[in-house]
């Protein structure tokens, strides 16, 4: 579990997250919405260490990440993986390279304990086979896969995805869901996904933390969203057709 409380961060004189008290719970898919300047991202960057708050903790199965030595940051890093919003792939490695690129940065396995958990890792995202291959001839879908598997290949405990499925067609971020939400439970990952994808919201997410301004303006999960009194709420999810005749049947 992954609990914010009373986080703070400033730009300068610019408050932008005003003291967020919320909970990631470990096994669940937890997600992050709000329009876009909300605060989301600021808040997914105090989370994996690339900005640190000037009020408040952030406490990883109770403890706080910025009191942290250097060491032990270096530490919990090793425990987390990272589902960038473009993949990130190195375009110069091969799909097989990419995914065993932490395993080398971060562990001491021989090379043959490393490819072996390559090949777990790209079987289990439906990427068998595609060890040779460059991002290049990968579609976008494929491209998330691959950047999934990487980001499982040191059985991470802390799963982050920013925009998983920016980008992608209906269909392909469906699939993308299904995976995110079965690797999380498969492994007991704690997940936390940045997203302003309504049917990501409305399907996977099983704990909603809806950022307002700065502010954690809701929290619940996929089965109250959509019935919600919250006014900040409603004009973020229904702002879509599709959720406003889901709105309109109900």
């Amino acid at each position: 579990m992954i609990e914010l409380k009373n986080v703070s961060k400033y730009f300068g004189e610019r408050q932008v997250l005003k003291s967020i008290n919320t909970q990631f719970e470990q096994g669940k898919v937890n997600l992050i919405i709000g329009r876009s300047g909300s605060g989301k991202t600021v808040m997914m960057k105090n989370l994996i260490g690339l900005l640190s708050p000037e009020e408040g903790e952030i406490l990883y199965n109770g403890r706080n990440f910025n009191l942290f030595s250097p060491k032990e940051k270096q530490s919990i890093r090793t425990e987390m993986g990272m589902v960038f919003q473009g993949s990130a792939l190195f375009d110069s490695m091969t799909i097989q390279d990419n995914v065993m690129f932490p395993l080398t940065m971060l562990t001491k396995q021989s090379y043959d304990e490393k490819l072996e958990r390559v090949n777990f890792c790209l079987k289990r995202v439906d990427l068998e086979g595609s060890n040779d291959l460059y991002p290049a001839e990968l579609s976008g879908g494929m491209k998330k896969r691959a950047a999934i598997a990487r980001a499982i290949a040191c059985n991470p405990r802390y799963l982050f995805c920013d925009e998983p499925n920016s980008g992608l067609d209906p269909k392909t971020s469906l699939l993308i869901d299904e995976l995110i939400f079965e690797i999380t439970h498969e492994f007991d990952i704690t997940t936390v996904v940045n997203t302003h994808d309504i049917n990501s919201v409305i399907t996977i997410g099983e704990t909603i933390s809806f950022v307002y301004q700065g502010t954690l303006a809701w929290r619940g999960d996929k089965d109250h969203v959509l019935i919600s009194d919250n006014r900040e709420l409603n004009d973020f999810i229904f702002a879509q057709p599709l959720t406003q005749r889901i709105r309109d049947l109900s």
